[in-house]
């Protein structure tokens, strides 16, 4: 009507759509699944606002792809991704603070109250759990019982000693086919997210002190991390290990199909294992000096956008919070749920009746730690991956791939 330009005049029948886009990396794909039937529930429930669920790939994909949109001002709505990317978005100024949204909703007294350390930074809230796991070992009953173990690996000279009695050719043919465990090779998030409970474990920490900063990372000369180390380079040594593919140490086509009898994983593979039917079961982590996981899950982060588009984002963020959610996402794809009364839902009670793997991984949260979230904290992750990388393919010795890795963050942050 007017050279070109086109106004839209709603009929009565319309009304304004807020149109949001969610980032995620959910694996494996049956997991991704599960979320997609969720955000369908939740458009079809609130006409008004409609999300677009986009799997971008891992979390190491994902790092150059946030930092481009954020730089670029073209960041999502919902981001999906480990807490510990959240001082570094906080520092860009790209996300919003949640404290007032949060203390307005009825959900916050819902949400498990140890989780709040991962949604806090210099005193604010700046993400919500979307849920959360630990790191076990699962394993195949059916392999232990042909190869005479009666018993579960409680320590490290117990888990050699198994992995040894697994690593087996079955069918007689001079060559091993069947090996005791599975290791992630990567220098990936995921290698360090799931080795981090044997360096605890060993009686090492990954800062020194109470000051939170890259700075005080120390690597070099840390006995339990050199311990820890050297107890995946002895597994390789024995000839009880097949390493994963480069970075692909999250799957686990190996254990499904029986040529490794153990892997380190945790509850969000639940589901995929109820699904291929195989016999599976999970144990904690075996202990060093002290038992120890690794604290994992996703957070939701809600980046600066519109007014509009920052209400409907929370307002999805509330639902993913919610009992009905957490409860769903936990039936379908075994992550822990963070709502407390889901947690209590009659469903997810039976559900974790008929599955004791959920028991393991409840009382195993206990001896959880987290991850710093502190800026920085990727590069400190990057220089651990390069150690443990190393020591895994024979380059290195443990103290002196961590004194190598030591240095290199001296150069960054000293």
């Amino acid at each position: 009507m007017f050279s070109g330009c086109q106004i839209f005049i709603p009929s009565n029948n319309d009304t304004a759509v807020t149109h949001i886009t969610l980032w995620q990396g959910v694996n494996p794909p049956p997991n991704r699944d599960v979320l997609q039937k969720l955000v369908n529930k939740f458009n079809q429930t609130h006409p008004d606002i409609q999300v677009e669920s986009l799997y971008i790939g891992q979390q190491d994909q994902q790092m150059p792809k946030i930092l481009a949109a954020v730089v670029g001002n073209a960041p999502p709505d919902l981001l999906w991704y480990n807490p510990t990317i959240g001082g570094q978005l906080v520092e860009l100024d790209a996300v919003i603070f949640l404290d007032e949204m949060l203390n307005q909703s009825p959900i916050k007294g819902e949400i498990d109250p140890t989780l709040f350390e991962s949604m806090e930074y210099k005193g604010k809230i700046w993400s919500v759990p979307f849920a959360t796991n630990n790191v076990g070992v699962f394993y195949r009953p059916s392999l232990f019982k042909a190869a005479g173990i009666t018993e579960l690996p409680k320590t490290w000279d117990e888990l050699r000693q198994v992995a040894k009695k697994l690593t087996r050719d079955t069918n007689g043919d001079g060559k091993i086919d069947q090996y005791g465990m599975f290791l992630p090779l990567g220098k990936g998030e995921f290698t360090v997210f799931v080795w981090l409970p044997f360096m605890w474990s060993g009686g090492g920490e990954l800062v020194a002190g109470e000051k939170q900063t890259p700075s005080a990372v120390e690597l070099a000369n840390n006995q339990g991390a050199i311990a820890g180390l050297q107890l995946w380079r002895d597994l390789i040594a024995d000839g009880s290990v097949i390493l994963s593919g480069p970075e692909r140490g999250y799957e686990t086509d190996a254990l499904l199909a029986g040529k490794v009898a153990m892997q380190l994983t945790g509850p969000w593979t639940l589901g995929q294992f109820q699904a291929t039917g195989v016999d599976f079961d999970v144990f904690p982590i075996p202990a060093g000096k002290l038992p120890a996981t690794s604290i994992g899950g996703e957070n939701l982060f809600l980046f600066k956008t519109t007014p509009e588009r920052e209400k409907a984002a929370f307002k999805f963020a509330e639902y993913a919070l919610s009992e009905e959610f957490q409860t769903e996402l936990a039936l379908g794809t075994g992550y822990l749920p963070i709502n407390m009364k889901a947690r209590q839902n009659p469903k997810y009670l039976e559900y974790a009746k008929q599955q004791p793997a959920v028991k393991v991984f409840l009382e195993q949260a206990k001896f959880g730690r987290s991850r710093p979230i502190f800026p920085g904290y990727n590069r400190v992750s990057e220089n651990l991956g390069r150690a443990i990388e190393s020591v895994l393919l024979g380059k290195t010795s443990p103290a002196e791939a961590l004194k190598e890795s030591q240095q290199r963050l001296d150069l960054i942050f000293k």
